[in-house]
């Protein structure tokens, strides 16, 4: 069975977006974006809601070809690039590139089929897919990266939940501008 994790970076308030959509709040040290770069690299698999998905797409495609790209950046493109990737839409999208595959069915189905299936980590991606992963209890691992900001509103990490889930502190680290990572194991 793989492993499916979910983590995102998001405000001390719990919001990985802002209410009007900026993430402006949430870029990286260069430390920060190489560990972030070292976590996908684990990944062999990811899973994207169609907000993260446009997000994503609408920059690393190129993203090592910008002026001034860091090796980091560079490196991140690429992985980004060649990493499989499934978005899931209620919408119809033509994305066949960058080895991405649409589901717009039953995304707790497929995601569960998935992880039932042989192959590394995954990693969930977008606040409302993840959280619909955590509440059907799909979730293994939490990389919480949370920024020392404030932003009052918009889309939480964090969603309603039926019940409890137990987790167990993996490792915490701090970095440069006050961020802290956290990352928990499902008990």
């Amino acid at each position: 069975m793989r492993k499916l994790i979910y983590g995102m970076n998001l405000s001390l308030d719990g919001y990985v977006a802002a209410a009007d959509g900026d993430l402006g709040w949430s870029q990286p040290s260069d430390e920060l974006f190489e560990w972030w770069l070292e976590q996908e690299k684990a990944i062999e698999l990811f899973l994207y809601g169609r907000g993260l998905w446009e997000t994503m797409s609408s920059h690393w495609p190129t993203g090592d070809q910008q002026p001034g790209a860091t090796p980091a950046e560079v490196e991140f493109a690429r992985n980004w690039r060649d990493t499989p990737k499934v978005v899931f839409t209620s919408a119809a999208i033509d994305e066949s590139r960058w080895n991405t595959r649409v589901v717009t069915g039953d995304a707790i189905a497929e995601i569960t089929r998935l992880k039932a299936g042989d192959g590394g980590p995954m990693r969930v991606g977008g606040a409302r897919l993840g959280g619909a992963a955590v509440r059907a209890g799909l979730v293994d691992e939490f990389e919480i990266v949370t920024h020392p900001v404030l932003v009052g509103g918009g889309a939480p990490f964090h969603t309603a939940l039926d019940a409890w889930v137990g987790l167990s502190l993996v490792e915490t680290r701090t970095f440069p501008g006050g961020v802290v990572v956290t990352r928990y194991r499902r008990r």
